[in-house]
């Protein structure tokens, strides 16, 4: 029987040329993503975000708090302290359960999560890397650890980096419920940096220490979780393919396995995206039961449930999660949107291959490009009042350097959807040309128009 071929996960490529090799080099080259400290030769999953990059998360960001806030009566936003109280963590599980099964390789020290591991592998205690011994798995429990005030290590002062945000809006809960006019059923939002120890990190910004969440607790009443949970399902599916763009042949649900459930969860489902190394999770969507007010009750010892004041019903809600990956989602969004083009020969006769991100406009670093033809006859002063005018409302970005198709090129490699021209027809009619990245059709818009155009094709985008 036939071995069956390993997939290499940094250069295999999706259907539109989409490899992590090639993503990586471009985030590198475009200014999206560098490696943290590259001077002194990086530091292992760490990654600092460039023009573009803090440009594209932002983005993502400010769509998921309107998405959640914005757009949603009852819900509101909160923005909780990384460090908190210890205690907070016991009660929360995750100084006993928040680890993964550790191995170390005798000869080459390497470490590796057991549960990532080939089982055969795992068996005969053979590292993957070097064929050297393998350690037997140990807990590795995955939260950071600091000391807080001048003490010596130890026990005194100790304090963890969060590990998620979820748990700065489940102590706070009688805060909102006291100080906001919120009744049940509703959510408290958050975003915000959070860090894990993680034993591996991989796959470029997918698995990091240091990364970013958006999360959203719903609370409900106990026996109307089930409608809810299914309600926050289709809305936050609707959110990856409707407000970001995302293409829904590469996305899907995965229902937790009664094995898989972690220890708060009465349901769970992980929308999944397909990275060019797999299915993979992209955001939770979990029924927490009433777990986490119920468990952090007992530990401050104080009552922290809800009095319905239409039926003096006194209860512990029922919480609905959803928690996406600000990070991820940055990922995702370059990885669904870039696709190489042959669009023809160039003048070698060889492929002409035009690299382009598809970015939804309303995720796209930059939303439009403003160049003069030639830099003579005033073209220049002219396009840069335009783009002057642009950029009050729009991302927009200059240029007067290069051919005009070159400088077309750059911006569809870092997914700039319009570009807009300015040449003699401008100085005569007040013309431009606007130009679609998707399409590379162009048109002849009046300089008066744009605005109002560019909004009107950002309200109908529709990726092809």
């Amino acid at each position: 029987m036939a071995k069956e071929k390993k997939i290499n996960p940094q250069t295999a490529q999706n259907e539109h040329g989409a490899s992590m090799e090639k993503l990586v080099s471009l985030c590198k080259r475009r200014g999206f993503v560098y490696q943290s400290s590259e001077i002194y030769g990086g530091l292992n999953g760490a990654w600092d975000y460039g023009p573009l990059g803090i440009a594209l998360k932002k983005n993502i960001q400010e769509i998921w708090w309107r998405e959640m806030t914005q757009k949603h009566d009852n819900i509101v936003g909160l923005d909780a302290a990384v460090m908190m109280h210890p205690r907070v963590w016991e009660a929360s599980g995750h100084v006993e359960n928040f680890s993964d099964p550790l191995v170390d390789c005798k000869s080459c020290k390497t470490r590796f999560r057991a549960d990532n591991l080939d089982p055969e592998a795992l068996t005969a205690k053979k590292c993957p890397q070097c064929g050297g011994e393998l350690t037997e798995p140990r807990q590795f429990n995955l939260m950071f650890k600091t000391h807080q005030g001048p003490v010596d290590e130890g026990e005194d002062g100790l304090v963890y980096l969060r590990p998620e945000t979820a748990q700065g809006i489940f102590v706070n809960f009688k805060n909102v419920v006291d100080t906001s006019r919120v009744s049940i059923p509703f959510g408290i939002a958050q975003t915000g940096k959070a860090f894990r120890n993680e034993i591996t990190t991989k796959n470029f910004i997918f698995r990091t220490c240091e990364f970013e969440q958006m999360e959203m607790q719903f609370f409900v009443k106990p026996g109307t979780d089930p409608e809810w949970l299914a309600y926050w399902k289709e809305e936050r599916m609707r959110y990856y393919t409707d407000s970001l763009g995302i293409l829904a042949s590469r996305l899907r649900f995965h229902q937790h396995a009664k094995d898989e459930l972690a220890h708060y969860a009465a349901d769970a489902y992980d929308i999944e995206y397909q990275y060019p190394f797999g299915w993979q999770e992209l955001e939770g969507v979990h029924d927490r039961t009433d777990f986490d007010l119920r468990r952090h009750g007992e530990y401050c010892g104080k009552e922290i449930n809800y009095l319905d004041p239409e039926t003096n019903e006194r209860y512990i809600p029922y919480i609905i999660e959803t928690s996406a990956g600000l990070t991820r989602s940055v990922l995702i969004a370059l990885m669904d949107a870039y696709e190489e083009q042959n669009i023809g020969r160039d003048k070698d006769g060889k492929d002409d291959i035009r690299t382009v991100l598809h970015f939804h406009p309303n995720v796209a670093p930059l939303t439009v490009a403003v160049f003069p033809l030639v830099k003579k006859d005033g073209l220049d002063e002219l396009a840069k009042e335009i783009h002057n005018e642009l950029k009050m409302e729009f991302n927009s970005f200059y240029d007067q350097s290069g051919a005009i198709g070159r400088r077309y090129r750059r911006m569809d490699e870092i997914g700039t959807p319009y570009c807009v021209t300015v040449d003699s027809n401008t100085k005569e009619n007040g013309h431009v040309t606007l130009r679609f990245r998707d399409s590379m059709q162009q048109i002849s818009v009046h300089k008066q128009d744009l605005i109002t155009r560019i909004r009107q094709e950002n309200r109908i985008y529709k990726r092809n």
